[in-house]
């Protein structure tokens, strides 16, 4: 991750944090006083602008927010376009409904090589497995590696895999539970050959498995685990999952099979309301106090609880 996306995770933490507090106007006022340098983040930007603007009331100036980016070449899927509240006076509007089959036609998905990390050298004799890292919405594979890089520690190889599925250029997330495994599949493919000067090919193939992730990612990675598809994994890793609906049951025993969830996340209510069902696939759930939709200060002496 280099510098200009910690900005721009930055400003979009404080923008997130003003629209909570229904101060859009400040949110736009800080979001164009700071958008120089972050110009490749030009369409989600906008996208962001015209939300702000539309939850203020001024529909004229969302659209020509948006119309304004899709003419130097912005595009989004229409399913953000359509299915965002703050969007909503647009949605009749023809020149409204141009721009989104405009930019319909400009979406692309671009499966990439996965980021990996690998012990300095053998931890009690080896390997002690693979973690396979998934990262939420809106982030990157980048993402992953700063935020899981403890199991490193640990004596296991990280894999982070990043999704081929973006809803603009930038934003990338796991909506489509075929395409997701695709992309592990995908990753999957290289490990054997990256890890092979440390753990020796034959090895490589032996080696546990845990999938891990995080909200949307982390999702991903309980079906994963439960499902057994791509690959059947040894475990299963997952803080604040977006849960959606769960496989019927588990295909096998799982271990470690832990989820964090913070007291104060928008999410404990969805996981709290699905805990019966994840607790008799034999997952353990932890709440963390005071923890919002967040990765913990301490998460790495969290994962060398389990691991």
């Amino acid at each position: 991750m280099d510098a200009s996306e910690l900005r721009y995770d930055d400003l979009v933490d404080r923008i997130e944090v003003l629209y909570n507090d229904h101060r859009y106007r400040a949110a736009t006022d800080l979001l164009n006083a700071e958008r120089d340098g972050l110009e490749v983040w030009a369409a989600e930007l906008a996208h962001l602008k015209a939300c702000l603007l539309g939850a203020d009331g001024d529909a004229d100036g969302a659209l020509r927010v948006l119309q304004d980016a899709s003419t130097a070449g912005a595009w989004w899927r229409r399913s953000i376009l359509t299915e965002d509240d703050d969007l909503a006076a647009l949605q009749d509007r023809p020149a409204f409904l141009e721009l989104i089959e405009l930019s319909e036609s400009r979406v692309v998905d671009d499966p990439v090589p996965p980021l990996m990390a690998l012990p300095g050298q053998a931890v009690d004799g080896g390997l002690r497995g693979v973690v396979v890292a998934l990262h939420g919405a809106g982030q990157t594979a980048g993402h992953a590696r700063r935020d899981w890089g403890g199991v490193v520690e640990l004596g296991y190889a990280l894999v982070c895999v990043q999704s081929s599925y973006r809803m603009s250029p930038r934003y990338r997330t796991w909506p489509d539970p075929e395409q997701a495994r695709a992309d592990i599949a995908r990753a999957l493919a290289e490990l054997p050959a990256a890890i092979a000067d440390v753990a020796g090919t034959d090895a490589a193939g032996r080696l546990p498995v845990v999938a891990a992730g995080f909200s949307a990612g982390g999702r991903v990675a309980l079906d994963w685990a439960l499902t057994g598809r791509p690959t059947a994994v040894a475990g299963v890793l997952a803080l604040a999952p977006a849960l959606r609906e769960l496989p019927a049951y588990a295909g096998g025993k799982l271990s470690p099979a832990t989820i964090w969830i913070g007291t104060d996340d928008d999410l404990l209510e969805v996981v709290d309301g699905a805990a019966e069902q994840l607790t008799g696939f034999g997952c353990s759930i932890e709440r963390l106090p005071g923890l919002g939709h967040a990765f913990p200060a301490a998460f790495d002496e969290l994962l060398a609880g389990v691991l």
